[in-house]
């Protein structure tokens, strides 16, 4: 199954590590210096240009860690999610 995660945007849900609300976990300082590292390596995609709520942190098929921003709230990924 795949989670569509705006602007026409799926990932595989079992390559899902975990879901954020953007507003809350980009206070810790480890979390803003892992976003800026994936940033650097071209691991951050935005799924839509609008402020993102929210972002998705799974494993492509390379097995690569890649950063997916949604403008999506975090309850409304959750929520179309089949797990």
């Amino acid at each position: 199954m795949y989670l569509h995660v705006g602007n026409n945007q799926n990932i595989r849900e079992r390559d899902i590590i975990g879901i954020f609300d953007a507003d809350t976990a980009t206070v810790s300082a480890v979390t803003k210096k892992y976003l800026s590292v994936a940033d650097a390596r071209h691991a951050v995609e935005f799924a839509s240009e609008e402020i993102p709520k929210s972002f998705v942190l799974y494993k492509d098929r390379e097995g690569n860690f890649k950063i997916c921003f949604s403008q999506l709230a975090t309850a409304s990924l959750v929520g179309r999610s089949t797990h």
